[in-house]
């Protein structure tokens, strides 16, 4: 016969969903004032009582927690307040999807309340319902009676395993709650103060009384606590007259006035944020991306070439028609330079105090107006910047410290996105976290990659001017002998400065030119290594079976033997090629000036992307004018610029549906050759940095080197690429770059 039985839960239960459970005392208070939001409270007052000074905590301290929300009847109280994990408020959310006030209510485990045995043992809570009418809406009164409940649990140890130090086997229904109805005389229309505002006291509301206090308490927690309340709502929120406010008391007196610390955030927000990001939104069902910044819009997809050319992108994503789960949410970000050169300030230059303050905020997230916890605490990572800056590359991410922002989600937009019950983030479940947190990602890396490293090529730029209107090192050098003529010691010194500098200088240049010289070799390298691996298998096929054939003995096919040696010949000649081509990037070679047709170069180029283009299918073209174009130089600078060019028209037009193709001008009559190629071409914001080190419209993609490289090979031949300026000279719709030569006269 089968026994029916029943769960039991012992007693510590309520440890682990309290004191367990929840983190620390910040959160558990936090998960009291959500109550009282919740319950549509305009105030809440946390009361700290008979502490020392410095808020050590005496046998008789206590903290008290009061609001004016619509409190508790008996009824409530039996039912759902005395229940671990009652549904309560979920079927309230379910069918009601706001309070009375339009709030979204924020608990629905129905264990939030257990945060109370996270601060003491010994519990008083007293609560007055707030009338309803006969439509079920509340109105400005106060039901007939207070109801009291008392919990006092300092008779048993932190486990519920010992009572009065003997040990016991408790259950939950083994502890004595007591329950009792009261003439109202705590929570009655009265005047209070709150701040140095008074007010009249609503005749409902709730008032918690925890004593028996079981953590110690210090000025600088107290301080956190202040904070960590100021930012439960959003923090970017300009509106002074919200409809809910938090104070903390220390016995009369208010702790801190909240509205000081916002202050000079929202000041240094303002006016020292290099980027704002403002209006950002996420749309899920089309990918897109739009926000606005520095007062301009921004409209990005996933089919975005900005996008497209983040490793993320191409590692998580893989391609625009991903389906994320997280569904759609908003941002704001604001973007700090931390790294500004006292010798060359800016307005966006902060002080030592300034850094401090925004140091203390990183990206929050908020859920219907109300903080999920604990992201943006400055030790919390939650985006994995500060893992992936210490695995990948500190400078392709912005660091955590230097952005400040808010996210906002909802729980109607976003329901799979779910908080976990011990109130520490959201659930690690399925996909749509990991697909929230890549968006997000994706969006830093966005304004890393493209927005800030203009930034800072335009700092670069005016320092630069800077240091050329102070005086250039030669300069300085040869006014310093002309000031110190007369002192011999000094311009002895001044002298082997001089030499000193010099000999440093043309060491740094020389390094520089070895780096283009490597860069050069590693792209070619890259570009001609699957061709040379494809004849050296098929080599090693034919000679394979040749061998095989011999080895089996027999009469010898001399025509056949004829025709494989000749296949096995004309594979080591393409690869012979291939070599001596890249042989002619390699450093020992550059010295080697001369005259040389410019068509050659490109045709030999082009040998090394036939396969690629051909396997994209990108048409190539080559016009040339009846005179040649010689240009007076080396074969590796040559090579190198006309390697970049054909390396980024096949990344650009692989990005394109519509038809591929490259047109490459070449005309000795006016000493100049157009490169151009039916791709998307350059953007607009991209123009001014295209041939600046380490920019790249590729995002992560690109190396940011090989323009840059170009020219300032180009340029030691008084040479030049530029991008194409007139109409006549942009032969197709995309990316057009001219390159003139200088004709030396024979």
């Amino acid at each position: 016969m089968k026994e029916k039985l029943t769960i039991r839960p012992y007693a510590r239960l309520i440890t682990m969903l309290g004191d367990q459970l929840i983190k620390n005392e910040i959160i558990a208070l936090v998960e009291l004032i959500k109550n009282s939001y919740d319950a549509d409270a305009s105030w809440v007052k946390v009361s700290f009582v008979d502490f020392n000074t410095d808020f050590s905590v005496k046998s008789t301290s206590k903290i008290i927690i009061e609001d004016d929300g619509c409190g508790m009847n008996a009824e409530i109280l039996k039912k759902h307040w005395l229940n671990p994990a009652t549904p309560d408020k979920l079927k309230r959310k379910k069918e009601k999807e706001t309070t009375d006030k339009g709030r979204i209510m924020q608990g629905e485990k129905g264990i939030g309340r257990f945060a109370i045995f996270k601060l003491g043992k010994n519990i008083k809570i007293v609560t007055r319902r707030q009338c309803i009418d006969k439509e079920g809406k509340f109105i400005d009164a106060g039901e007939a009676v207070e109801d009291v409940i008392y919990y006092n649990f300092s008779d048993y140890d932190d486990n519920f395993l010992l009572e009065n130090g003997e040990e016991k086997e408790l259950y939950i229904d083994n502890l004595n709650v007591f329950f009792e109805e009261v003439v109202p005389k705590e929570i009655d229309q009265k005047k209070i103060t709150l701040g140095t505002t008074e007010i009249d006291r609503k005749p409902y509301g709730t008032k918690i009384e925890i004593s028996d206090l079981k953590s110690s308490w210090t000025v600088t927690r107290i301080d956190k606590v202040q904070k960590e309340i100021g930012k439960m709502q959003p923090i970017f929120s300009k509106d002074d007259f919200s409809d809910f406010h938090v104070w903390i008391y220390q016995d009369e007196d208010v702790h801190i006035a909240q509205d000081i610390y916002k202050e000079k955030l929202t000041t240094c927000l303002e006016n020292k944020s290099v980027f704002k990001v403002k209006s950002g939104k996420y749309i899920s069902e089309t990918n897109e991306i739009k926000f606005i910044l520095n007062e301009k819009p921004v409209h990005l997809g996933f089919d975005d070439a900005d996008i497209k050319g983040l490793s993320l992108f191409t590692k998580y994503f893989k391609n625009e028609s991903y389906k994320t789960e997280c569904g759609d949410f908003e941002f704001e970000f604001y973007i700090f330079d931390l790294n500004i050169d006292s010798d060359n300030p800016s307005k966006y230059m902060l002080d030592q105090d300034e850094k401090k303050i925004i140091k203390e905020h990183r990206i929050y997230l908020y859920r219907d107006g109300i903080r999920v916890m604990p992201y943006g605490d400055p030790e919390d990572d939650w985006l994995r910047i500060d893992m992936a800056r210490g695995t990948i590359s500190a400078g392709a991410f912005l660091s955590n410290d230097q952005v400040v922002g808010c996210v906002y989600i909802t729980q109607n937009g976003n329901p799979k996105l779910r908080d976990k019950t011990n109130r520490e983030g959201l659930i690690e479940e399925g996909k749509a976290l990991e697909d929230f947190i890549n968006v997000l990602q994706l969006i830093l890396k966005y304004l890393r990659k493209k927005t800030f490293a203009q930034y800072l090529i335009e700092k670069k730029r005016k320092a630069d001017i800077d240091r050329v209107k102070k005086g250039k090192p030669l300069e300085i050098i040869e006014n310093a002998k002309k000031q110190y003529a007369n002192d011999e010691n000094a311009l002895k010194f001044i002298s082997n400065f001089e030499a000193s500098y010099k000999q440093e200088q043309r060491a740094l240049h020389e390094r520089i030119d070895r780096t283009e010289s490597l860069a050069a070799v590693g792209l070619s390298i890259e570009t001609a290594s699957h061709d040379i691996m494809l004849f050296v298998k098929k080599t090693i096929e034919n000679q394979d079976a040749l061998i095989k054939d011999i080895m089996l003995g027999g009469d010898i096919n001399r025509d056949e033997l004829l025709t494989r040696l000749t296949l096995v010949r004309g594979n080591l000649s393409m690869i012979d090629t291939q070599m001596k081509d890249i042989q002619l990037l390699f450093p020992s070679t550059k010295t080697r000036t001369k005259n040389i047709d410019v068509k050659e170069i490109i045709n030999k180029v082009y040998r090394l992307y036939m396969r690629a283009f051909a396997e994209n299918n990108i048409s190539f073209q080559i016009e040339a004018s009846t005179t040649p174009l010689i240009a007076r130089t080396t074969d590796a600078v040559l090579l190198q610029v006309m390697i970049n060019l054909f390396d980024n028209a096949l990344y650009w037009l692989k990005t394109i549906s519509n038809k591929r193709e490259v047109l490459v001008f070449v005309d000795g009559n006016r000493q100049r050759m157009i490169f151009s190629d039916s791709g998307p071409g350059i953007k607009e914001d991209d123009t001014p940095y295209v041939f600046e080190a380490f920019y790249s419209g590729k995002g992560e993609e690109g190396r940011g080197l090989g323009l840059y490289i170009a020219r300032q090979l180009l340029d030691k031949y008084d040479y030049t690429i530029d991008l194409a300026e007139f109409s006549k000279d942009k032969l197709l719709k995309g990316a057009n770059f001219v390159l003139e030569f200088i004709r030396e006269v024979q």
